[in-house]
C-alpha cells in the first residue's frame, strides 16, 4: 500500500511517516497538497495524510479538490477545531479529523481501522458489466466499445461507470453518485460530479459533445442507457458536463 504525506514540521513528518510505515504503508512525501494532486494521475496511493499547521477551518481544507481526484482515505490533522467545523469536514469528504496531541499508538490503530472499512469488494471479485455497447472489466478498469476502443479507466471514473450501469436505465441522484464513487455523504457536489461525467464521456463516448450513453436529468441525475442514442447532456449544444 502506498500514502502521501504532506506535512510542513519536520518532527511531526518523522512521527507521522514512522505511524504509516508501522501501519504497514509505503510513504511517499510531497511538500504541499497542490504537488500531491498533481503527481497523483501517475502515482496514485490508497492513503492521504494532510498534517496542517494551525487549526481546521474548513475553508483552509480544499476538500473539494482532493475528491476530484481520487476517493481514498484522507486523514487530517490540525491544532483544533470546533464541532462545527469537524462536521463540516467530514461532511466534505475528510474520513479522520485527528487533532494535536495525539497518541502515536492510537492513530495506527484509527488508521487501521480506516483502511478496513474503506477496502470495500476489491475490484477483482466483481463481475464484467455489459450494456449500451460497452463491456467494463472491472479486473483491468478498461472499457471496451462497440468502435472496438478500449480506454482505461482512472479509479473514480471506473466507480461512477459501473454505479451507472448497475443502476442502467433508471436515473442515479447526485448526492448517490457522491456516495457510492466517493464514499461519503452529506450535500451532492454537483461541480465534482459533472466533472467527471465529462470526462468519463471522453473515454466511453464516440462523440462527448453527442454523448449516447451518460444521460444528465438537470437538477436530478444522470443515467445510462442501455439503447445507446442522442440524449440530453444538461447543458447547451457544443458541450459535455
Amino acid at each position: 500500500m502506498q500514502a502521501i504525506l504532506v506535512a510542513t514540521e519536520v518532527e511531526e513528518r518523522h512521527l507521522l511517516n514512522h505511524v504509516l510505515q508501522r501501519t504497514g504503508f509505503r510513504v511517499s512525501l510531497a511538500p504541499s497538497l497542490e504537488e500531491a494532486l498533481e503527481r497523483w494521475p501517475e502515482r496514485p496511493a490508497d492513503m492521504l495524510v494532510l498534517a496542517q499547521p494551525g487549526s481546521g477551518e474548513e475553508e483552509a481544507v480544499p476538500v473539494g479538490r482532493v475528491r476530484g481526484v481520487t476517493p481514498a482515505p484522507v486523514i487530517f490533522i490540525c491544532d483544533g477545531v470546533s464541532e462545527l467545523e469537524h462536521a463540516a469536514l467530514l461532511e466534505r469528504g475528510v474520513d479522520l479529523v485527528v487533532t494535536r496531541p495525539y497518541s502515536s499508538r492510537l492513530l495506527i490503530a484509527r488508521t487501521r481501522a480506516l483502511l478496513r472499512r474503506a477496502g470495500g469488494v476489491p475490484v477483482f471479485t466483481l463481475p464484467t458489466l455489459q450494456g449500451g455497447g460497452l463491456s467494463v472489466d472491472p479486473a483491468s478498469r478498461t472499457v471496451q466499445r462497440t468502435d472496438g476502443a478500449s480506454r482505461r479507466l482512472t479509479q473514480l471514473e471506473f466507480r461512477l461507470l459501473y454505479a451507472l450501469m448497475l443502476h442502467r436505465d433508471q436515473v442515479v441522484p447526485t448526492d448517490t453518485i457522491v456516495e457510492q464513487v466517493w464514499g461519503y455523504t452529506g450535500d451532492g457536489n454537483r461541480d465534482l460530479v459533472r466533472g467527471l461525467v465529462s470526462r468519463l464521456r471522453s473515454k466511453v463516448e464516440p462523440d462527448p459533445a453527442q454523448p449516447q450513453h451518460v444521460e444528465t436529468l438537470p437538477g436530478v441525475g444522470y443515467r445510462f442507457l442501455t439503447e445507446p442514442g442522442p440524449v440530453e447532456d444538461g447543458t447547451s449544444p457544443g458541450t459535455s458536463s
